[in-house]
């Protein structure tokens, strides 16, 4: 299978112990969302407290990632604002994805703090990954590999044509 969007990910070398200030200046998504530059890192929709965006490394197409501005690790550090707005783009998410790539089911879901083992835990952020009946084989068992099906980019531009009107 070939995936090469995932090399970055899968060949990249953790540092130990960052100290707080090194997390936040390095923190992937603070840096993607300071940026001006939302179709290289598939940000699909700005609203008022957070954004979504397509995920650089998906477990299935159309996999998308609700990333609130705020730097912080748990819900109980958003107001009830921001976590009401992380709710209704999932809610969103999981109609446009309906809509656009035909799902059939979804998984939402939210690692809290370094010991739920997320991979970016210090930056809270919410998957929707849409789903399919027998969307997994024998690959994601014996050899750790997913296939996916769609082109990450001709996905993102028909996600972002169906997210563009939503406001909240």
């Amino acid at each position: 299978m070939y995936a090469p969007w995932r090399h970055d990910y899968v060949t990249r070398k953790d540092k130990k112990n960052p100290t707080t200030k090194e997390i936040q200046s390095t923190c992937v998504f603070c840096h993607q969302l300071g940026q001006n530059n939302d179709e290289k890192y598939f940000i699909i929709k700005r609203f008022t407290h957070c954004a979504v965006a397509m995920n650089y490394y998906p477990y299935n197409a159309g996999h998308l990632l609700i990333l609130p501005y705020k730097h912080c690790e748990f819900l109980k550090d958003l107001t009830a604002q921001e976590r009401i707005e992380i709710m209704e783009v999932a809610n969103a998410s999981v109609l446009v994805l309906e809509q656009v790539m035909n799902a059939k089911g979804f998984n939402l879901g939210i690692n809290l703090g370094a010991a739920a083992q997320g991979s970016i835990p210090d930056h809270l952020h919410m998957h929707v990954l849409p789903r399919w009946r027998g969307d997994t084989s024998f690959l994601e068992t014996l050899a750790e590999t997913t296939i996916i099906s769609s082109d990450l980019f001709k996905t993102f531009n028909l996600l972002k044509e169906q997210f563009e009107p939503l406001d909240f």
